[in-house]
């Protein structure tokens, strides 16, 4: 049974509620068909339309992509020898050409750069074994990260039954790919030479908006634009997915504008910091502290308040005690809707007290010294 017990964070903790300065108005008006702003850290929704929609998605779709990759355990470093059927495919190109070796690190940047069509094939059957199992994957992976309103047909975006997400579902994907370092640091490259190639980022918001860090551009005529942004400010991360969207580079510019304005970073927890003890027996030290395992940092607007809820695993430990074990989770609300979850864990190594029996062997021991 879960022991629950709740605070509206105040006191040492008020620092994660500091009011923020709302901006005056409603958020603007975009000519995108579908789009989300997201807070990063916290995955919570602070302006949406039509974001549930399924939709073409395009180039977009390389994000699962060079994802799925990334995971797979192939090394950036590993030669990739170019299969005939990766090549010459219609669209945006890299200019593979069959027989040619080139490492996974230069496809990687090649497809979300360049948003090359064949190094999202390469990508995928290296990776994947073939392209129809890297599909698979990237389906798999997709369901993990909830995204209930996508399906992938194939690795790069280009137009196909069974192919399609929503802007919320690709908000999800961001955050996901935000995590992951080495893909973060791929999609805020501007531009890079590997080998005999040379890419540009089409992303032109990591040019023109203070703070872009990524993430990807897509197209096709179907489709319309298509653009998954990301920025930073003052120590918060907003996501930006536009689905088209005929003027997409305006859209995100003024999404982010508005974000920045009415939200401010409010950090809620830090990783380490008390929350509690709980008490232990057989042990050297009575009690033994909670921490929260993660940082937690939440957009918030002026006014807004974060009640945590604890939930608790264990109401009592018993000794020997590691250090890092969790014992429940910290649940953050605002205005009544859960926000984020932060694992509550044992702060230090609490070890038997040798002098206290253990058990069947310490009542037999003691009997022992008694004859």
């Amino acid at each position: 049974m879960k022991r629950l017990f709740s605070m509206v964070l105040a006191g040492a903790l008020l620092w994660g509620c500091l009011p923020a300065v709302r901006a005056e108005g409603a958020p603007p008006r975009i000519s995108a068909a579908s789009a989300v702003l997201m807070d990063a850290g916290t995955g919570r929704v602070l302006y949406e339309k039509d974001s549930h929609t399924r939709r073409l998605i395009a180039s977009i779709t390389k994000l699962m992509t060079a994802l799925t990759a990334l995971e797979s355990g192939h090394g950036l470093e590993e030669a990739v020898t170019i299969a005939p059927e990766w090549a010459g495919v219609e669209g945006s190109s890299i200019y593979l050409r069959p027989g040619e070796e080139i490492t996974l690190e230069a496809l990687l940047y090649g497809l979300l750069l360049r948003s090359g069509n064949d190094a999202a094939l390469a990508v995928a059957g290296h990776c994947g074994g073939s392209v129809e199992n890297f599909v698979a994957q990237m389906n798999r992976r997709a369901g993990e990260l909830g995204m209930k309103d996508t399906s992938f047909a194939n690795p790069n975006g280009l137009n196909e039954e069974g192919h399609y997400s929503s802007a919320y579902d690709m908000a999800l994907l961001a955050r996901a790919c935000l995590e992951n370092e080495t893909l973060a640091q791929m999609v805020a490259t501007k531009s890079i030479t590997l080998g005999t190639r040379t890419f540009t980022n089409h992303n032109k918001l990591l040019w023109r908006y203070e703070g872009c860090i990524g993430l990807k551009t897509g197209y096709t005529e179907k489709a319309g634009r298509t653009l998954v942004s990301a920025a930073q400010r003052d120590g918060m991360t907003l996501i930006c997915v536009t689905l088209n969207a005929p003027s997409d580079w305006a859209d995100h510019t003024a999404l982010f504008d508005w974000g920045f304005a009415a939200y401010q970073a409010s950090p809620l927890t830090r990783a380490g910091e008390g929350m509690g003890q709980l008490p232990v027996s057989g042990g050297l030290m009575p009690t033994c502290p909670i921490e929260a395992a993660e940082d937690l940092t939440a957009a918030l607007s002026a006014g807004e308040r974060a009640e945590v809820i604890c939930e608790l695993s264990e109401t009592a430990l018993t000794a020997p005690v590691s250090a890092g074990s969790q014992v429940g989770e910290m649940v953050c609300y605002v205005n009544a809707e859960e926000l984020a979850r932060v694992p509550l864990v044992t702060g230090r190594e609490i070890p038997c007290d040798a002098a206290e029996p253990l058990g069947w062997l310490g009542e037999f021991l003691e009997r022992l010294r008694e004859l």
